[in-house]
């Protein structure tokens, strides 16, 4: 099992959307970085665990966990002209964009904010992808180490 880093704009689809959707599942769509394309093509499986994290708002932060419960498959969304995020040269006999589908796992009690996780940007997470300077990537890798350590923040809030 990998576990992974998914980004999102709450003003766009938040992880109370996602609670709400139809058995708290849907499709993460909408990716156009070939690189996180690959990421969902080469490496995401079934099972896989991923952190939800909302950002470009008032607090950023990682707000819960998703489960990969189906793998990449084309992104409907690329054939769609009226879709923003439509591509003219994604066809379904050649998809270019491809998007996996999540499940919520857990809703966090609380938000563990990007300046918590800064905190220890020279420490446990020194090497988380998400605290890298200029990296804009929607889903990052996020090692064994890193995902024990983000779920260890939950934990020691929830107790103060």
């Amino acid at each position: 099992m990998k576990y992974w880093l998914m980004k999102s704009e709450p003003g766009t689809f938040s992880i109370d959307d996602l609670a709400a959707a139809p058995r708290q599942r849907t499709g993460w769509d909408g990716v156009r970085s070939f690189q996180v394309r690959n990421f969902m093509r080469d490496d995401m499986r079934k099972g896989d665990l991923a952190f939800f994290y909302h950002s470009s708002c008032a607090e950023p932060g990682i707000v819960g966990v998703v489960e990969i419960v189906r793998e990449a498959h084309p992104d409907p969304t690329a054939f769609d002209p009226d879709d923003p995020h439509y591509d003219a040269a994604s066809t379904r006999e050649d998809p270019r964009w491809l998007m996996v589908d999540v499940k919520l796992k857990r809703k966090f009690p609380h938000v563990v904010s990007l300046e918590q996780l800064k905190e220890h940007a020279s420490g446990k997470l020194r090497d988380m992808v998400v605290l890298r300077r200029g990296n804009r990537l929607s889903i990052t890798p996020v090692t064994d180490a890193e995902w024990r350590f983000v779920h260890s923040l939950v934990a020691d809030t929830r107790r103060s």
